[in-house]
């Protein structure tokens, strides 16, 4: 049986969800922004997983826009650590919860109920998952959506009246349908070099939120999304983004002008 799981619930104010062109996901578009920019950071897909490059001591933010009819939970994670409570991720802790069409901005590492420590593009060693013992991940940014579980009304039904059977014996009773469930978790890492990026515990910030009751549909994601991040040069050498060769133009066969061939210049040596 599923339990009741107390999650933070988004009631900043909040815009209607759209589509957006670097987001990633089904249930919910989830986008990384520059927030020193405002820009949503490119999405590059890369031998199966989706990366984005960031800039060394820029502020981010991971937003979430609740495409679907009913309210979702995202459980967060960056650099595979949560970022409500700060323990090592996993799919079954507590998170932020979406109403319908609802698009929020998850500014940093929550530290009550009015703040959190901002996001920030650091060099790895830096990063708070480092500097807590827990380097194995840093460079990815996680989201674990779950639908809310759904209750329908009880249904009130008269019992027929049985007889007895021939033999005195009374009629069985169809058999209850059994329960399955399961749990799954989604996890990743990379080989480490010393100017990897990752994400700092950055200055204190007013984001306010409270406190609500979700009950998940399922145990296991409705949908997990995984983004990778680095440096736009270590992106660049590992092949995940394509430098653009400048463009030459092409030489043309008969540029202008006809007649007999001229004598060249005699001081072109």
């Amino acid at each position: 049986m599923l339990r009741k799981i107390l999650c933070t619930a988004v009631v900043a104010a909040t815009a209607a969800a759209s589509m957006n062109a670097a987001a990633i996901g089904r249930l919910a578009d989830v986008a990384v922004i520059d927030r020193s920019s405002g820009e949503t950071l490119p999405v590059h897909f890369y031998r199966g997983e989706y990366w984005v490059a960031g800039t060394p001591g820029a502020r981010y933010s991971v937003a979430v826009a609740n495409g679907s009819g009913g309210r979702v939970m995202a459980v967060m994670s960056v650099d595979g650590v949560n970022v409500l409570n700060g323990q090592t991720a996993g799919v079954d802790q507590s998170g932020y919860v979406f109403n319908p069409s609802q698009r929020y901005e998850v500014t940093g590492w929550r530290k009550s109920n009015q703040e959190v420590a901002a996001f920030e593009f650091v060099a790895s060693p830096a990063s708070y998952a480092e500097r807590t013992g827990r380097p194995a991940n840093v460079g990815v940014i996680g989201v674990a959506l779950f639908r809310e579980r759904a209750y329908q009304p009880p249904i009130s039904v008269t019992p027929p009246s049985y007889r007895y059977g021939a033999n005195g014996e009374s009629p069985r009773s169809a058999p209850a349908p059994a329960q399955s469930g399961e749990t799954g978790k989604r996890s990743g890492s990379r080989a480490e070099t010393p100017d990897n990026l990752g994400t700092g515990h950055g200055e204190r910030e007013w984001s306010a939120v409270s406190q609500t009751n979700f009950e998940r549909a399922q145990s296991s994601p409705n949908e997990t999304i995984r983004i990778r991040y680095d440096s736009y040069e270590n992106l660049l050498s590992m092949g995940v983004i394509q430098q653009q060769r400048p463009w030459n133009r092409a030489p043309n066969a008969f540029p202008e002008g006809y007649g007999y061939v001229p004598d060249p210049p005699r001081s072109w040596r």
